[in-house]
């Protein structure tokens, strides 16, 4: 017997955001459209807040909107993210992503 298994792209950006959130310099996510910025403001937050997935030529893209601790390096933590949140997606999906895009919209002190 033979099946599939299709990730949808809600999980794929909770699995994002949710690794996002490990990397040491990253103090959380930033509302990447309007509708999540009201979801925020209301109370309702979630693992995939500040991801965006998209798709280019049939492969998955993600797009991720942090807020930064303040003193960090912020190019070096953008690699991080991209490096951890790729191979997590390789390795926990089985998906290879066609790009991954680090947009730091804040910097916080902690």
């Amino acid at each position: 017997m033979s099946g599939s298994i299709h990730i949808t792209e809600a999980a794929l950006a909770s699995l994002i955001g949710l690794t996002a959130h490990e990397i040491p310099g990253v103090v959380g996510m930033a509302p990447a459209n309007l509708k999540e910025g009201l979801s925020r403001v209301l109370g309702r937050a979630n693992a995939s807040d500040g991801v965006v997935i998209g798709k280019d030529n049939g492969k998955f893209t993600a797009d991720l909107y942090i807020v930064a601790a303040y003193g960090v390096s912020i190019p070096t933590v953008a690699r991080n993210i991209t490096d951890r949140v790729e191979h997590v997606v390789r390795t926990q999906a089985g998906i290879e992503l066609a790009a991954t895009r680090v947009h730091a919209v804040g910097v916080q002190r902690v």
